[in-house]
């Protein structure tokens, strides 16, 4: 194997033998990270006090993105990544129930007028793989191995960290027996054999002397939060302070990094939420250890990113491979104001624990509202990129302001793969790409963005075009905030720029139709509807 890899690194470090290998050569390896409900402050280089020295490290070599999205939910997001498509048009517009052949957009499932970035990357000469969650369904053969990915070790769904009974997983498509599997490691957590598995996957595209494409999909830190014990200790009693103070703490400490400006002013403390000063000394102690809980998990996927890069360098590929970390969704305040605590087992493989809005809204500071939602708290990302051949010394701990979407994965991968997306696949007709390659921006260019960026989930609604962003929750009326001023979305100028609003709302309702989304038939959930009014006091 080390001699295998020593000929591949060769290769590419001398390979004029033959065009085949001059071509090689142009295309750099692929890592794209996904991790699980994290919010855009949970990361130490975004403001968190949480210990994240591997992925810090990333951003200190590498670009971090200000102003990246995501589609605020995880079955959403992960068809976007994957298709370069809204999720509406990949047929997961909502989860993975199949609202049937009427509703399009709502099947849950990828569909087969999309190509995943497995099928397109293959098809330009990659060694392509996946570890981790799929949540893309896993029916009708809507799996990693029946979509372009030459290896997968994948989870259906997510929901658990160690093996019990919510746990399935399969191996290049074929379930395994999750106790006693013979390819699994006895006692196993899965942040750790994503990463061994990535890793195993890398070793034989190596062997095969092809460059890769690892789709790496944590479930990390998605409920219900577990994690060892020695990793959870050393956090308890730091959250003793509360939400509030936590939340200022990071706010200043994205000032200080250059994150924000200091002009941004923090969206204000959502007020429904329970006043730590009020909370019983024993509430106080379960709150906090729901957080150590929260900040171990992440800790350990730290750990695991760490032991990726240095898998990468071992083998002598970390250079010429392009690494993109992003997340799903903004922080999660399932199901609700209190969380979700088993006392008698936190943490442990039958705990099921829930960090609750408390702490949802620290882990995306400054911003108002958490997942599910359209407003910047739902949709906005940590976003890592890392590419030492390919992004000059001097944009090394750059922030890059230009906003982005994972809509824009795929047209970005095809991009740095040098690939072309096809009109046709496997004689279906294939929808066009709505994306564009983000690639310009790892050198300080402007990306080439021609239409807005759009947000459609259970009825929450945005658009994005330049500096102007009209957004709604389900319940509420369009507002119009101008991002450049107003990131945290305090000030409505909807009326001041009647226009804007109405330009935007026309291009909303056509695309809104032209992707086939549906209002969401649901009633309306109290705990994340009643109060969005509340912040702009109207």
């Amino acid at each position: 194997m080390k001699h295998a890899a020593f000929m591949t690194i060769s290769a590419l470090a001398f390979g004029l033998l033959s065009p085949q290998k001059s071509i090689a050569r142009q295309q750099p390896n692929i890592v794209v990270i996904l991790a699980d409900d994290m919010g855009y402050s949970d990361l130490g280089c975004y403001g968190s006090e949480i210990p994240t020295p591997n992925l810090d490290k990333l951003a200190q070599n590498g670009v971090r993105f200000t102003q990246f999205y995501n589609t605020a939910r995880c079955c959403p997001s992960r068809a976007t990544l994957l298709t370069g498509l809204y999720s509406h048009q990949a047929g997961v517009g909502h989860m993975m129930n199949d609202q049937g052949p009427d509703h399009e957009a709502y099947r849950g499932q990828l569909n087969n007028k999309s190509v995943t970035i497995g099928e397109a990357l293959k098809s330009a000469g990659y060694f392509t793989a996946m570890s981790g969650k799929w949540h893309v369904s896993f029916d009708f053969n809507v799996n990693p191995a029946n979509r372009g990915f030459d290896r997968s070790l994948a989870a259906p769904n997510g929901g658990f960290y160690y093996a019990d009974k919510r746990s399935r997983l399969f191996l290049n498509g074929r379930e395994l027996d999750v106790n006693n599997a013979p390819e699994l490691p006895k006692n196993w957590y899965t942040t750790d054999i994503w990463t061994d598995y990535g890793l195993k996957f890398i070793d034989e595209a190596l062997t095969e002397k092809k460059p890769f494409l690892l789709y790496l999909a944590y479930n990390a830190p998605h409920f219900p939060l577990q994690a060892p014990e020695s990793e959870i200790a050393p956090f308890r009693g730091k959250y003793l302070q509360g939400w509030d103070k936590v939340r200022e703490a990071r706010y200043r400490k994205q000032i200080q990094l250059g994150l924000i400006d200091s002009s941004l002013k923090p969206a204000p403390g959502n007020p429904i939420i329970y006043k730590w000063d009020t909370l019983s000394d024993a509430k106080k102690k379960q709150y906090d250890d729901m957080m150590a809980i929260y900040a171990a998990v992440i800790t350990h996927l730290d750990k695991e990113v760490g032991v990726l890069i240095d898998g990468l360098k071992k083998r002598g590929v970390f250079d010429n491979t392009v690494i993109l970390f992003v997340s799903d969704n903004g922080g999660n305040a399932e199901p609700g104001i209190e969380g979700r605590y088993d006392g008698a087992h936190p943490g442990t493989v039958n705990s099921d624990v829930y960090i609750g809005q408390g702490w949802a809204q620290v882990a995306c500071t400054p911003f108002w509202m958490y997942k599910h939602h359209t407003h910047e708290g739902g949709i906005s990302s940590p976003a890592i990129v890392s590419w030492p051949a390919g992004i000059p010394k001097e944009r090394n701990g750059k922030f890059e302001q230009q906003p982005a979407h994972l809509v824009d994965i795929l047209p970005t991968l095809l991009d740095l793969a040098h690939a072309t997306y096809p009109s046709e696949y496997n004689g279906n007709k294939i929808q066009p790409l709505e994306g564009t390659s983000i690639r310009p921006a790892f050198t300080g260019k402007n990306i080439d963005r021609k239409n807005p960026i759009f947000w459609e989930h259970e009825g929450n609604r945005a658009i994005r075009e330049g500096k102007w962003k009209l957004v709604a929750e389900r319940s509420e009326r369009w507002q119009l905030y101008d991002l450049e001023k107003d990131r945290s979305e305090l000030k409505d100028v909807s009326r001041q720029y009647p226009k804007v609003a109405a330009d935007l709302e026309a291009k909303y309702n056509a695309w809104y139709t032209r992707v086939h989304a549906e209002p969401y038939p649901k009633p309306l959930n109290s705990w994340f509807y009643d109060y969005t009014s509340l912040k702009s006091g109207e």
